[in-house]
């Protein structure tokens, strides 16, 4: 492609305003009709957990009171109860309680998002589905299971539910303004890329400069092009 200088490139670019204008229009359109027909919903529920002192040991040592000892006890278990969240010892659970087929167990698994708030003990469990309620009867149920699990496997209760899901009434995966901010900014590239793309391929001639470019000759002088308006005079003549 020739050498463009700043002057040429926004003269290119304005002289095609109109088709730049319709097609990021046309992009913008898209985007509206595919984020809001085209996007499936899902909610998304979220239960809260927190790792606390060890009830057994609480009663032990006759303190109620949270010590470093168990800070730092709670904060290297954060990793291993998040991962213990997903494994199938919790989920059958959790498909037997809710009389879900165990087949639909890897489906559960795949629903499910585990993460630690950061520099906390907080396990937030996330549950994502079409319907809302299954998310967060999935969310609940898990927290529950979890944590009597954790009884089970370490002999102490150290779980604490922090926050129960509630039903979500947005979906989580649509955002209009994103979706259609991504899609007129699609348009204005494809625009500059044909804008682009026609100048590569025009090899008409615009300028004397052309003319010593694709020629090969001295332009030794240039006619101006006078544009002459005819008036009508009276009784029909020029």
């Amino acid at each position: 492609m020739e050498e463009l200088d700043l002057d040429e490139l926004i003269s290119m670019f304005w002289n095609k305003k109109i088709e730049i204008i319709l097609i990021t229009l046309i992009a913008m359109v898209i985007g509206v009709i595919y984020s809001y027909f085209f996007v499936t919903p899902t909610y998304t529920a979220k239960t809260s957990l927190i790792l606390v002192q060890s009830s057994d040991t609480a009663s032990q040592n006759g303190n109620t009171g949270i010590t470093s000892t168990d800070l730092t006890i709670n904060s290297k278990l954060v990793s291993t109860y998040s991962d213990i969240v997903k494994r199938n010892v919790v989920l059958d659970q959790v498909a037997s309680n809710l009389e879900i087929s165990k087949e639909q167990v890897q489906e559960i698994k795949n629903r499910i998002s585990v993460s630690q708030s950061k520099d906390t003990e907080i396990i937030d469990i996330k549950v994502t589905d079409e319907d809302p309620n299954y998310a967060t009867k999935i969310a609940n149920e898990v927290a529950t299971v979890f944590s009597e699990k954790i009884v089970d496997i370490y002999n102490m209760s150290n779980v604490y539910l922090l926050e129960k899901a509630e039903v979500p009434t947005i979906p989580s995966n649509i955002n209009h303004i994103k979706d259609i901010a991504i899609f007129t900014f699609i348009g204005i590239a494809i625009s500059a890329f044909y804008v682009l793309i026609l100048n590569l391929l025009d090899h008409t001639i615009k300028s004397e400069e052309d003319i010593e470019k694709y020629t090969d000759l001295l332009v030794l002088a240039t006619i101006p092009n006078y544009e002459t308006e005819f008036k009508t005079e009276k009784g029909g003549k020029n």
